[in-house]
């Protein structure tokens, strides 16, 4: 087995790196990669990104978020993480197969004195009853790779302010996360790894899966000028693709309704790709022009703050909706709170 560490922090070059070898390392031998990434939520292949995130909390920290090409639900991570990936050919017993990834992550995990880490369900990993690891996986053209989180040191105050989306009228078909009880590695470690830095907990953990008492030893893969290429390439097309992310989200119904002192407005719209497709709007408002000139500046824009407030800079929204401030009635359309009535 070869093994590679990512130069990078940023989850998108990470996943791009990983997309690349599936689809262009030599693969005679599995490669075992590891990743550490500064805050940044990945959700799933199949899952609506507005459905899973908190977005003015996600915009606000400036954390970064992107899809990637694997299933499953979304995670946070920070740099208190480290994700792994194996990436093989696939041989017919791999796909879906995730007992047979994560018993070496486990088994490195058991020497270092975490013995109650054990395989749940079909990809999480849990200590104690509460999960510390997801897992997914990814298959093309007869090449494939197993990647899962570990979280050592993660703040947990975080995951539930960026992945727990308030309660709200969306109807999405997208496939949703099951929020589980986390925990992180360190205090059930022996003593000895309990105060390692996350570059020392990672090398620990490939020392043990590669077999070797120093990483001078194991087998390297390199990554050369044509693979960085390649890398940024992907990048582009995927991991920092606005269409990638949002436009791949499956179709969702929204309400935001809210009662101002000028009166009520509730906002309908239907989001396809990432944009708004259709709206309408209903309510107990007095403006002074017809609503459909609004409604038709909103069609086909991203549904994103930044995108409805550039569309509607043009209007004065008191001929439309009265004496209900302009920035108000932004932030009830893009709003992802609890509807108010």
């Amino acid at each position: 087995m070869r093994y590679l560490t990512s130069p990078s922090h940023d989850i998108r070059t990470n996943l791009a790196i990983e997309t690349y070898l599936m689809a262009h390392a030599d693969l005679s031998e599995p490669i075992l990669y590891f990743y550490i990434n500064s805050p940044c939520i990945i959700v799933g292949r199949y899952q609506n990104v507005l459905a899973e995130i908190n977005q003015a909390y996600v915009e606000q920290q400036k954390i970064i978020l992107t899809r990637r090409t694997s299933g499953g639900g979304a995670v946070f991570d920070d740099l208190g993480n480290v994700s792994f990936s194996f990436i093989t050919k696939d041989d017919g017993d791999g796909f879906g197969n995730f007992k047979r990834f994560t018993a070496p992550v486990l088994k490195a995990l058991h020497a270092m004195g975490a013995t109650g880490a054990e395989m749940s369900g079909r990809n999480d990993l849990l200590i104690d009853g509460k999960k510390f690891s997801g897992n997914a996986m990814h298959v093309e053209n007869g090449r494939m790779f197993s990647h899962g989180t570990l979280m050592y040191d993660v703040d947990q105050t975080q995951i539930a302010k960026a992945l727990n989306v308030p309660a709200d009228k969306m109807a999405s078909k997208g496939i949703k996360s099951v929020r589980s009880r986390v925990t992180n590695l360190r205090p059930y470690l022996a003593p000895e790894y309990q105060h390692l830095t996350i570059e020392g907990f990672r090398d620990r953990l490939a020392r043990e899966i590669l077999g070797v008492s120093d990483l001078i030893a194991a087998k390297r893969y390199p990554l050369d000028d044509a693979a960085r290429a390649g890398v940024a390439a992907l990048n582009a097309k995927y991991f920092k693709n606005w269409d990638w992310i949002y436009g791949e989200s499956p179709a969702f119904e929204i309400q935001h309704r809210r009662h101002f002192t000028a009166g009520t407005v509730d906002f309908r719209l239907h989001i396809a790709s990432g944009r708004i497709a259709d709206l309408t709007v209903y309510g107990d408002f007095f403006g002074a022009q017809p609503v459909q000139t609004v409604l038709t500046a909103l069609k086909g824009v991203k549904y994103t703050r930044a995108a409805v407030t550039a569309a509607l800079a043009d209007l004065d929204l008191s001929q439309y909706f009265g004496q209900i401030d302009h920035e108000a009635l932004i932030e009830l359309i893009v709003a992802q709170g609890e509807t108010q009535k």
